[in-house]
């Protein structure tokens, strides 16, 4: 007796009434693609520095938001459409916190190219009136006012937060929390103007030195450096340290080899905060560093350039060049930024080095 087969059922796909996980991203790359083509056309100068880049991404994410609301409105249902206008509304939340960073970023990169030369990283400003000239100077006075400066902070800093952490009780830790608290939001021209004052009395007034300039950025990174150590000390398990005390190991030692080596990592990026806070200031080193057209490579002899005063005296002194003064200015701001993502990249790399590895068996 022949058996007669079923018919085959019809097979339903999960995903049926559903856009493809790649049709948002596709969606947002045409959008951003129409939206600079758009702002483009109406910035005809043809100057890439009068590109509006946040109008573009602005508009971008706006042409966006309608097109994913009304494709997934067709293709999808009105419950699909309102779940994918909010999560876009979220994200555009998100670049609209970006768009200060990203048209920052855009125009510095677009202005300091025009100087970003080798001439720019290997000659100075001495005898200098228009054209030409460089920053190699002010490169390596902020190399080293910066180096000093977090030699200086960076162990106050740290023992100051060990002691918050590990041995302060009572009124003293509390006082001692209270000063770091104020000295946080102290403004960077107080800073310079105390380290100026005191060398004033000390040495005459006057006085200009690399090493006043990093003692005034010390004053500035120390606060940071404690809050951002002690956090991060205070999130070490207490179970690691009485470990090592049960097994007879005495509080300092604790210290050293279990508690800091466990937070290595987040120290070394609080550090990084702080040079980041430091490393741009202007205020402080014009009254303490003071400006030179020369390389000064002595922290304790005479004036020394940093390159946050550099790209300010170029701008405001422009000189019989305006236009080069303005370019080497830029620059100087392009190679602050790019010697700061180099520094976080480096805190990054050894913190992963130094960082306990975690091995199970």
């Amino acid at each position: 007796m022949a058996t007669i087969a079923a018919p085959a059922r019809p097979t339903v796909s999960l995903t049926a009434g559903k856009l493809p996980a790649w049709a948002p991203w596709g969606l947002l790359a045409f959008s951003m693609f129409i939206s600079f083509v758009i702002v483009g056309v109406a910035s005809a100068g043809g100057d890439l520095a009068d590109f509006n880049i946040a109008g573009a991404v602005a508009l971008g994410m706006l042409i966006y938001l309608i097109a994913i609301t009304v494709l997934s409105s067709i293709a999808e249902s009105r419950r699909h459409a309102v779940d994918r206008l909010m999560t876009a509304l979220v994200a555009s939340a998100f670049v609209l916190a970006l768009l200060p960073l990203i048209s920052l970023l855009f125009t510095v990169l677009v202005a300091g190219l025009q100087r970003f030369d080798l001439e720019f990283f290997s000659y100075s400003m001495r005898n200098v009136v228009g054209e030409g000239g460089g920053a190699v100077h002010a490169i390596w006075g902020t190399l080293l006012i910066t180096l000093a400066a977090t030699v200086i902070s960076v162990p106050i800093g740290l023992m100051t937060s060990i002691y918050l952490v590990e041995y302060g009780r009572g009124r003293i830790a509390k006082a001692i929390t209270f000063l770091v608290d104020v000295m946080t939001g102290i403004p960077s021209i107080v800073a310079g103007l105390f380290i100026y004052s005191v060398f004033a009395l000390l040495m005459g007034p006057g006085t200009s030195m690399g090493i006043m300039g990093s003692l005034a950025l010390a004053v500035l990174m120390i606060p940071v450096v404690v809050r951002g150590s002690e956090e991060l000390l205070r999130i070490v398990p207490n179970e690691l340290r009485e470990a090592s005390y049960a097994l007879g190991v005495p509080k300092w030692a604790t210290i050293v080899k279990v508690v800091l080596p466990t937070s290595i990592a987040g120290i070394t990026t609080s550090v990084m905060l702080a040079i980041a806070r430091v490393i741009g200031e202007t205020a402080p080193l014009l009254l303490t560093a003071g400006f030179t057209q020369s390389l000064n490579t002595n922290l304790f002899n005479d004036n020394m350039m940093t390159l946050p005063v550099f790209a300010y005296n170029s701008y405001m002194q422009q000189g019989t060049n305006p236009d080069a003064s303005v370019a080497r200015a830029w620059a100087a701001a392009l190679t602050l930024i790019l010697i700061v993502m180099v520094l976080n990249l480096g805190a990054r790399l050894i913190a992963k080095i130094f960082a306990p590895k975690m091995t199970g068996r």
